[in-house]
């Protein structure tokens, strides 16, 4: 029998030969892509926040000035 050297191979070289190893690095780019993630939720969320708040205040003003309509109809001279 031939002796290939893959006998005395270390865990990892063991990993790499059957293919369940994973690239250097690919951790840390799931970490950037994480955080890239976590940033643009963060973003959304403060946006539909900010959209919420420009909302009811606008609807508020807009009742306020239809209530002011309403109340002064009776002096308005067509």
């Amino acid at each position: 029998m031939k002796n290939t050297g893959r006998e005395n191979a270390t865990v990892e070289e063991a990993g790499l030969i059957i293919g369940e190893y994973k690239q250097e690095g690919s951790n840390g780019m799931e970490q950037k892509v994480y955080k890239l993630m976590r940033g643009a939720g963060a973003a959304n969320i403060a946006v539909g926040v900010i959209q919420l708040v420009v909302g009811l205040v606008t609807g508020i003003l807009l009742i306020v000035a239809g209530a002011k309509l309403i109340a002064g109809k009776s002096k308005i001279l067509f």
